[in-house]
């Protein structure tokens, strides 16, 4: 969408190449946006219908901020996809994390029986012989 409102299109004809693009469910719901905004529609009114969709709650949060504050939305949509970067690079980061935690405990339950019968069992019974035996 940046990259059409950097090239000179208008909000609604951005909205309607991302809608072509990406097609299916979410591609439905933005050309119905892309719609609403060509026939005249409030933008906050058009944007405000997918303010309750969470997969475009923050796009239309977006969206709204800027056309109430005259803001250029090309910037506002790149600091919105940066956020969405982050956030998606910080949970991969943390699935990773949960991941190598969660590798640990069969390892561990696998390995601490064989520690204990190949490692402790025979120094326990070698020192019970010397001890308990004359």
């Amino acid at each position: 969408m940046v990259a059409c409102l950097r090239a000179g299109q208008p909000v609604g004809g951005a909205v309607d190449a991302v809608a072509e693009a990406i097609g299916g469910p979410l591609g439905e719901r933005l050309s119905w946006i892309g719609g609403q905004l060509r026939l005249g529609a409030d933008p906050e009114a058009a944007w405000g219908a997918l303010a309750q969709d969470p997969p475009l709650a923050s796009l239309a949060r977006t969206m709204i901020r800027a056309t109430r504050r005259g803001a250029p939305v090309a910037e506002v949509l790149t600091r919105l996809a940066d956020d969405a970067r982050r956030a998606g690079r910080a949970s991969s980061s943390a699935a990773a994390r949960k991941a190598g935690v969660q590798a640990v405990a069969p390892l561990g339950l696998c390995f601490l029986p064989a520690f204990v019968f190949l490692g402790i069992i025979p120094v326990v019974a070698g020192l019970a012989g010397q001890v308990l035996l004359p």
